[in-house]
C-alpha cells in the first residue's frame, strides 16, 4: 500500500514547479490514470508537469529527501501497469519536448524524453535520416517510455531494440542529482554501461529526461508483400528463406492469424481484406535496400521461390505507398481490432524462432482444454520471436468469468514459454503486472542480483515502488 504523500511535500513540490507546472484538476489527470485498454484505473495526490531536467531533479530530490514515491509517464501506452499510479506522485514527461540536436554527420538526434517516435521520425527525415523504431502507437509512445521499456516494434529484427539504438542519456538518479551521459560514441569501454542499466528499468533506477539515438540513411528501395500461408511453420521456413534470397534485407516479417484478421477487419473502419481467398494465416513482409529498385526485384525472387518450394499459397506486392499503408494497417491494428471482443488474457513472449510454431500448437491446445470455447489470436514479431499471444473470452461469454481465470490461464501459457528457455515478456517489460510472476521463472541468484543493484541506487524504493522485483 503507498503512503499518504504529506501535505508539506505537495507544497513543496507545487512551489519548485510553479505555475502551470502541476495539476490536481480531474479532467487534466483522468486521461493519466487509466490505461488505454481500461484495465488499470490509478489514483494520486498531485500531477508533476516539469519543463526541464532541472525541475525534474527538484521533484526527485525533494521526494527522495521525504521518501515520497513517484510513478514517472510518458505517453501512457504501457501495458503492464508501470505508468499507472496507485496514491504516488505522478511524474509526466510531456512538456519535456525539445530536439536538443541534430548531426547528419555523426548519425545521431538528440531529444528530450517527452518527445513522441513519430516526432523523431519527422526530425530524422528533415535531414535525410531515419530512425528505425516503429510502432503502432509511436504517435503518443515517448522516447522516454521506449527507453525505460526497451521497446521492441517491427524492425527488430534488422536493427535490434531501443537498447541496440540509444548511444547516451541524460536521467535524473532517485537521490535527485543529474546525471549527463549524453554521449554520441559507438566504443566507450570504460567500465560499467550505466544507460544499460537505465534502458528497460521502468523508471525504477531514475527519471530519463533525454537520449541520444541512433540515425541511418534513408534506404531508398522499399517493398512490401503480404502472403497467405497454412500454418506458423511455413512461416519459420519463409523467414529462413527470406534471409537467404535477399541477402539481409528483411526489415520486417509479421505474423498474423485468420482470427485476428476477421477482428481488425470487423472492427476497424477502413480496412480491406488484402488477398482474394481466406487462408488461416499471414505473413506481411518488408525489404528495404540503399539501391533503386533492388527491394522490389529481392520482393519478386524470394515470393517466386517461396511459391515453389510450396511455402506460400498467395500473395499480394504492394503497388503504391497508399497500399503499403493498407497491408501495414491489418498487422497495426490487431490490438485495436480485439478491444470490442471483450475479455482477453495477453501475453507477451518471446521463443526461440525455431520454436515459435511449436509455442503457439502447445499452448493454444492448453488453454483451449483449460477454457473451452477461449477465442486464441496470435500475431507479431517472427523474424525475433516475440509473439503476441491473446486468449479472448468464448464468444458470447461473460467477461467477468474470463477475467477469474486469467491468472491461471498465464500461468499455464508461461510455463510453456519457460519450457522452452523463454520470456515472459518480450517488449512490454513486467511493470507491477509481472512482477511478482517472473520470480516464479527467475533464478534465485538473478533475483539478488537485479534486488541488489535496485538497492544501491534506490534505497528509500521511491522509483515506481511497485514495478519489478
Amino acid at each position: 500500500m503507498t503512503i499518504p504523500v504529506p501535505a508539506d511535500v505537495i507544497s513543496r513540490l507545487k512551489a519548485v514547479l510553479g505555475e502551470g507546472g502541476w495539476s490536481t484538476d480531474p479532467e487534466r489527470l483522468a486521461p493519466k490514470l487509466v490505461e488505454w485498454r481500461g484495465r488499470w484505473q490509478g489514483t494520486t495526490p498531485l500531477l508533476a508537469l516539469p519543463r526541464s531536467t532541472a525541475d525534474v531533479a527538484a521533484v526527485v530530490g525533494i521526494c527522495a529527501e521525504a521518501g515520497v514515491a513517484i510513478i514517472p509517464q510518458g505517453g501512457n501506452t504501457g501495458l503492464v501497469s508501470g505508468q499507472i499510479p496507485q496514491g504516488e506522485i505522478l511524474l509526466s514527461t510531456e512538456r519535456l519536448t525539445a530536439v536538443r540536436d541534430i548531426d547528419a554527420f555523426d548519425d545521431v538526434i538528440t531529444v528530450e524524453a517527452g518527445v513522441t517516435l513519430a516526432a523523431v521520425h519527422e526530425a530524422a527525415a528533415k535531414v535525410g535520416r531515419r530512425f528505425p523504431l516503429g510502432l503502432a502507437s509511436e504517435g503518443s509512445a515517448t522516447v522516454g517510455g521506449v527507453v525505460s521499456t526497451n521497446a521492441g516494434g517491427t524492425q527488430v529484427l534488422r536493427y535490434g531494440t531501443t537498447r541496440n539504438l540509444v548511444l547516451g542519456l541524460e536521467a535524473v538518479l532517485p537521490n535527485g542529482e543529474i546525471w549527463n551521459g549524453l554521449k554520441r560514441l559507438r566504443k566507450d569501454n570504460t567500465g560499467y554501461d550505466l544507460k544499460q542499466l537505465l534502458i528497460g528499468a521502468e523508471g525504477t533506477l531514475g527519471v530519463v529526461t533525454a537520449a541520444s539515438l541512433k540515425l541511418f540513411p534513408i534506404l531508398a528501395s522499399r517493398s512490401v508483400a503480404i502472403c497467405g500461408l497454412e500454418s506458423p511453420r511455413q512461416a519459420i521456413e519463409l523467414l529462413a528463406l527470406a534471409k537467404a534470397v535477399t541477402g539481409g534485407a528483411v526489415e520486417a516479417f509479421e505474423l498474423i492469424g485468420r482470427m485476428g484478421l476477421d477482428f481488425a477487419l470487423k472492427n476497424v473502419p477502413g480496412l480491406r481484406e488484402p488477398l482474394d481467398a481466406r487462408h488461416p494465416w499471414y505473413v506481411l513482409i518488408e525489404t528495404t535496400t540503399a539501391t533503386p529498385g533492388e527491394a522490389e526485384a529481392a520482393m519478386g525472387r524470394l515470393l517466386e521461390q517461396a511459391f515453389e518450394a510450396g511455402l506460400v499459397t498467395d500473395a499480394a506486392i504492394a503497388q503504391t505507398g497508399k497500399q503499403m499503408g493498407a497491408f501495414w494497417a491489418l498487422r497495426e491494428n490487431q490490438s485495436v481490432g480485439q478491444k470490442p471482443e471483450g475479455s482477453v488474457w495477453k501475453h507477451d513472449i518471446a521463443v526461440p524462432v525455431s520454436r515459435i510454431a511449436d509455442f503457439i500448437e502447445q499452448a493454444t491446445a492448453a488453454v483451449i482444454a483449460f477454457s473451452p470455447g477461449v477465442r486464441v489470436v496470435a500475431f507479431g514479431h517472427v523474424g525475433d520471436g516475440n509473439v503476441h499471444y491473446d486468449v479472448l473470452r468464448p464468444e458470447g461469454g461473460s467477461d467477468a468469468a474470463h477475467d477469474a481465470l486469467r491468472d491461471e490461464g498465464a500461468t499455464l501459457v508461461h510455463d510453456i514459454v519457460a519450457g522452452m528457455e523463454g520470456s515472459i515478456s518480450a517488449e512490454h517489460g513486467l511493470g507491477s503486472m509481472k512482477g511478482h510472476e517472473a520470480l516464479r521463472y527467475k533464478s534465485p541468484v538473478e533475483v539478488a542480483a537485479l534486488r541488489a543493484v535496485r538497492e544501491a541506487l534506490d534505497p528509500r524504493r521511491i522509483m515506481n515502488p511497485r514495478a519489478l522485483f
